[in-house]
């Protein structure tokens, strides 16, 4: 399974409406094994991470008060992923992509006043 990354805005009731997103290759966060060896690693963990850790265990939503802070966590984490990509046995390419994916899916719901949903 692919670990997917959206945005949302809520709805009149509080629930969550996903948004139109780019095409299918735009929305990949990852596998379901980078929850655990990657966004949920000890390394990420160390870095001061306390957004992606979550998907360590459950989705990540990112509520619209929090992207500002859910971006800064990203650019954070950005100069650090060739170390946390080989640790969990990916390629650096590859993460870089996701996080670029993750990134601008961040952006698309700030643009709204939405949040994030990586699943």
């Amino acid at each position: 399974m692919s670990l997917l990354v959206h945005t949302f805005v809520l709805d009149a009731d509080g629930g969550y409406d996903l948004l139109e997103d780019p095409e299918h290759g735009r929305t990949l966060a990852g596998y379901e094994s980078t929850r655990t060896r990657l966004w949920g690693s000890a390394g990420t963990r160390a870095l001061g991470a306390r957004f992606l850790p979550r998907l360590d265990g459950g989705d990540l939503y990112v509520e619209r008060e929090e992207v500002d802070d859910f971006l800064e966590e990203c650019a954070a984490l950005r100069p650090h992923l060739t170390r946390l990509a080989l640790e969990g046995g990916y390629e650096p390419d590859y993460v870089s992509a996701r996080l670029a994916n993750i990134v601008a899916a961040a952006h698309r719901a700030k643009a709204v006043g939405g949040g994030v949903l990586v699943w």
